[in-house]
């Protein structure tokens, strides 16, 4: 329990990285019981819910990099567990809660810290995203006016923020289908471009590839790839216009996790 307090108070005083819809419960070595201190936080939080409309939750659970793969899943998997049942026990509605996912090991330097041993304390942790309503859909809004501007040239990305993956799996949630489409349709349109659909994934350690949990292979950003290229073969652009690659944990963009978690099309080449 110091082991917690400490932490606690290095964290208050050093980063401010939770806002009013975000919340992340620490958690002792090897452990998924949530500490006392944490429970107590984590009550305050959901009360601060209770006169919001919300759309959905996602509860993420991560370890540290000590451990197997196998046995970091797990346990990441039975703290996001525990997490949501302290939730359902406060009468928040199961049907809210959209994604419980263990992501395995982290081990992210979020302070300005050479003690290994408090980043690792802070890497041990269940992340809780909130999604309020009448917010997020008119943001989307705005963004999906349209993918393709018409001074593209070869080298310029389109990231694929609205085309959002099953946690932890190679295919879209159905409301990203309709977003999809309209892209496939652009990319039809505009048989002048060439490109390359790249897969990113956040979170894992020496710029490795995550698990897809469908196959257990650790290739979830070429699975996510993968999955893109055929839906646009599927829609008809041509398999010569395209080809795919995962380019794994190498690039992450330095902002919240979830956004590391992307598509990108980067274009090629454009023909006369």
């Amino acid at each position: 329990m110091k082991k917690i307090s400490v932490l606690l108070l290095l964290l208050i005083n050093t980063i401010s990285a939770q806002t009013d819809n975000t919340h992340v419960v620490y958690f002792e070595t090897g452990q998924f019981r949530v500490p006392e201190i944490e429970t107590n936080r984590l009550v305050l939080f959901v009360q601060s819910l209770k006169d919001i409309e919300i759309e959905r939750i996602s509860i993420y659970g991560f370890c540290d990099d000590r451990g197997t793969d196998s046995y970091n899943l797990v346990l990441s998997q039975q703290r996001a567990d525990a997490i949501k049942s302290i939730f359902s026990g406060f009468g928040v509605d199961d049907n809210l809660i959209s994604n419980v996912d263990g992501k395995g090991e982290i081990l992210l330097r979020i302070i300005s810290s050479e003690n290994l041993n408090i980043i690792r304390g802070l890497n041990r942790k269940v992340e809780i995203n909130v999604t309020y309503k009448n917010s997020e859909p008119e943001k989307i809004k705005q963004k999906e006016e349209r993918f393709l501007r018409e001074d593209l040239e070869v080298g310029d990305k389109i990231r694929l923020e609205n085309i959002l993956f099953k946690t932890g799996y190679s295919y879209v949630i159905e409301e990203s289908i309709p977003v999809l489409e309209k892209m496939a349709a652009e990319l039809r349109e505009r048989k002048d471009l060439y490109f390359t659909i790249q897969g990113h994934v956040c979170c894992t350690l020496n710029e490795r590839d995550a698990f897809d949990k469908k196959t257990g292979k650790r290739n979830l950003s070429l699975a996510r790839a993968r999955y893109i290229y055929d839906y646009l073969v599927q829609k008809g652009v041509k398999k010569t216009r395209m080809r795919y690659v995962g380019l794994k944990n190498k690039y992450p963009l330095g902002k919240e996790l979830k956004y590391d978690r992307r598509v990108e099309i980067k274009i090629t080449s454009i023909s006369n």
